[in-house]
């Protein structure tokens, strides 16, 4: 197995060379990839001065913000592009996903297609998040399960591991959710793909430093979404 870390970022230069080095902590030969949209406040810079001392790390530069979607897709279109990586990692920048959960939910990647880190099985679990945010965000994933069918309770949560080889199989040109609902886009797609999912439980964290990218748009989306792939997929 080789895997690469896929790390979209938008000012996260209070995080990223925390974060990479916690990464490779646990995992020291693991490969990651930052993909920065452009950041204002030297992300870019902070990740091409790593990537000169550790080859293990990579930029992707993008010239504008384009949201958590097409940042993903420039990422995996660049990982799938080499034959040498069995599966990606997706993981946010901001520390809400524990590297150290890494070893145990890329062994369960050597059996199933899609390992999901999980905040809604037994096990898992939220921390930082007012009351109000945890029943939105539960009551949200259960509101996308409920239409999309998908075999797993984490609809909409950002730290998973992919086989390359199923991921090669969606067409990216396809999805064109912008915000987090390109997650359940991509599970949804995944699913019809025939891939097979498993669900490792995870203590998500609120972030611990930079700003939230949350929108109303992004909410917005997450509405809508469900009922688009329903219908039009």
């Amino acid at each position: 197995m080789r895997a690469t870390v896929v790390i979209p970022t938008y000012n996260e230069v209070a995080n990223i060379a925390k974060l990479i080095e916690r990464i490779l902590g646990v995992a020291p030969n693991m490969n990651i990839l930052v993909v920065d949209d452009n950041s204002p406040d030297a992300t870019g810079t902070v990740v091409s001065r790593i990537a000169q001392i550790n080859t293990n790390v990579n930029l992707l530069s993008r010239d504008k913000k384009e949201g958590l979607g097409p940042a993903y897709v420039a990422g995996f279109k660049k990982v799938t592009s080499d034959d040498k990586f069995t599966h990606i990692v997706m993981m946010d920048a901001d520390f809400s996903h524990n590297p150290s959960a890494l070893p145990a939910m890329l062994e369960k990647a050597k059996y199933h297609d899609v390992v999901v880190g999980s905040r809604y099985v037994r096990g898992g679990a939220t921390e930082g998040w007012e009351f109000w945010r945890r029943i939105l965000s539960w009551g949200g994933n259960l509101y996308a399960r409920t239409i999309t069918g998908l075999p797993v309770h984490d609809c909409t949560g950002g730290f998973n591991v992919i086989n390359v080889k199923k991921l090669r199989q969606i067409d990216f040109d396809r999805m064109d959710a912008s915000g987090y609902a390109f997650i359940l886009e991509l599970k949804f797609m995944l699913a019809k793909a025939g891939a097979t999912f498993v669900e490792v439980p995870i203590l998500f964290r609120n972030r611990t430093g930079g700003e939230s990218k949350m929108s109303s748009h992004i909410i917005r989306e997450g509405i809508l979404a469900p009922w688009k792939m329903r219908f039009l997929n």
